[in-house]
């Protein structure tokens, strides 16, 4: 291991020209970045720097890549063969300790020589970094927007132009940069992804910490590549550098000493969704109360040790993620809803400092401070296992209704493979019916997201037409499809609103008329006579209202609507 850091060291060669430019208490405007790298690209032929796409503010998405190739077509095709990293800057703004850091590493890596190999020998990967994700949110520029953060002197903003959390979007993609991002994404298919934040929340000495996806949702290969060696191998390389590398607090109770907890990397977010696709995530968080160069340099020390850990397990981590693929591509069951299992937990070796609670001079309410004069060492509980709460058994195909243009938009952008029928055929297929789900009362990034979904499912005979699109279940975005169509899974098309107009009954009836028929349709359903006349003598408020009685036989009678609650995602198995 000492011999792959010391071969790394032409790259972090000091700089005086990236210390007095990126190292101090400022961060570069939108402009400024992307002119930076436009020399950059203009100067040097193994930095590239590529127009992705556009952004919901109207200004392009760059990507810039290092060691890629003569031109795009190229450099996109090397990065599915080889070992590539992406990193994502600024999809919070507010949070630029990875533009920074980014910059300050091809500073460094061009004065060394722009080395491609290590001193034994291996490659460096393909290295290719976001520059700024928000562009909207860059261009929202003050210095008051993060309260609780120690510099840089002007920043970004969280929101998107569009006021959303960008880290949010996706599987809903409603923002155009989350379309430009998977463009990227799906182009490079990086072997390992890092995605740039600064943390909130307690305070401790760490400048440094990390969320990995959860253990429990990612396949047996990428578990063990994950937590047997790739964390306790950068954890060492960080160590050299003089930055401890711990996981993320996220506290389970007010302060640390109550424990902490594993973050559920969710599809909603970039890392959660980087690993439906196998990569090997990580959210870098550095802690808002150091000081802004010490953040980026340990933002930089973090992408050194991801890059020395690729330029030596190069091998290993492709042979992970294939097996990865082949083993999500086999799976006859798709577990979702994972819960932290409070009944279970380990404990962790922390460096806190104490909690003080003294009287606020204004307030007049004890308030939470962490006294840094009263350093502490000690084991705290660590909450990192999680149960699936349920699972579905997984299709042959799943069908699409053509008619969902959205749905398939994103399906197609993230490289789902699909046939379009171009007739039409009547099959046998398992439909679900949404019984029960519960609405917040208040919008969540753009949407009155479902939860508490309960789905039947039973067999009809459906008229598919052209334009309806069947999936192959078995392929290799076999993860991202089952997280996105199977309607109870907690990021899915169905959670997210796509689907609203189905749970709209769209006829009715009038009493007067249909008070005429009850007698024939109970008299010919024995089994619908039963359960009224029960429901109408156990219920005394059904039995006194004539709308309740009527629509309870509607309801099960033939001139209910068949489609109502039944969403357009069928399954087939033949």
């Amino acid at each position: 291991m000492k011999k792959l850091v010391i071969s790394l060291a032409l790259c972090a060669t000091n700089s005086l020209f990236a210390q007095q430019n990126w190292l101090g208490n400022t961060s570069p405007t939108y402009e400024e970045l992307i002119a930076h790298l436009q020399q950059l690209d203009r100067s040097h032929k193994e930095v590239k720097l590529y127009n992705m796409g556009p952004s919901d503010y109207g200004q392009p998405i760059y990507l810039c890549v290092v060691n890629g190739h003569r031109d795009s077509s190229e450099t996109f095709e090397k990065a599915r063969q080889s070992t590539t990293i992406l990193i994502n800057n600024a999809i919070h703004p507010g949070e630029p300790d990875g533009i920074n850091a980014c910059l300050i590493w091809l500073d460094q890596w061009i004065r060394a020589g722009k080395p491609l190999k290590s001193h034994d020998g291996g490659d460096l990967p393909v290295i290719a970094f976001i520059p700024a994700y928000n562009v909207g949110g860059m261009y929202n520029r003050s210095s008051t927007s993060r309260a609780n953060q120690n510099g840089p002197e002007e920043y970004g903003f969280r929101g998107s132009t569009k006021n959303l959390d960008l880290n949010r979007d996706f599987t809903k993609m409603d923002a155009v940069n989350t379309y430009t991002f998977v463009k990227i994404f799906q182009a490079l298919d990086p072997d390992i992804f890092i995605d740039n934040h600064v943390s909130n929340g307690a305070d401790y000495p760490y400048t440094l910490t990390y969320i990995s996806s959860m253990k429990e949702r990612l396949a047996p290969s990428m578990q063990a590549l994950t937590y047997a060696h790739c964390i306790p191998t950068i954890k060492d390389y960080c160590q050299i550098g003089n930055f401890e590398l711990f996981p993320y607090v996220e506290l389970k109770g007010e302060t640390p000493e109550e424990g902490i907890v594993a973050f559920n990397d969710l599809p909603r977010y970039a890392m959660g969704y980087a690993s439906l696709f196998h990569s090997l995530s990580f959210t870098v968080e550095t802690h808002m109360l150091k000081p802004f160069p010490e953040r980026v340099k340990a933002t930089l020390q973090f992408m050194n040790a991801t890059i020395a850990y690729a330029i030596g397990n190069a091998e290993r981590i492709e042979i992970a993620r294939k097996e990865a693929i082949q083993w999500s591509q086999a799976q006859t069951y798709f577990r979702f809803n994972y819960q932290m299992n409070e009944q279970v937990k380990d404990s962790i070796r922390f460096k806190g400092y104490k909690a003080v609670y003294p009287i606020h001079p204004i307030t007049g309410l004890a308030q939470l401070e962490y006294d840094r004069k009263q350093p502490y060492e000690k084991y705290i509980p660590y909450y990192h296992f999680y149960i699936s709460q349920d699972s579905i058994a997984v299709p042959k195909y799943y069908i699409v209704g053509g008619q969902e243009t959205k749905v398939i938009a994103s399906l197609k952008a993230n490289g789902v493979e699909f046939q379009t029928l171009d007739s039409f055929e009547t099959k046998t297929v398992t439909c679900q019916f949404v019984k029960s789900y519960k609405a917040p009362t208040r919008p969540y990034e753009g949407h009155f997201k479902l939860s508490e979904i309960e789905i039947a499912s039973s067999e009809q005979a459906i008229l598919l037409k052209p334009g309806d699109i069947l999936i192959p279940a078995q392929q290799e975005r076999a993860y991202f499809i089952h997280a996105v169509l199977q309607a109870k899974a907690e990021d899915s098309y169905f959670t997210w609103n796509f689907f609203d107009s189905y749970l709209q009954q769209k006829e009715y009836f009038s009493a007067y008329v249909f008070k005429a028929q009850i007698e024939d349709l109970l008299s010919k359903n024995p089994e619908l006579k039963k359960s009224y006349e029960e429901k109408k003598a156990l219920d005394i408020k059904f039995a006194q209202s004539e709308w309740d009685q009527l629509f309870y036989i509607y309801q099960r009678s033939p001139y209910f609507e068949q489609t109502f609650m039944r969403l357009p995602v069928y399954e087939l198995n033949d």
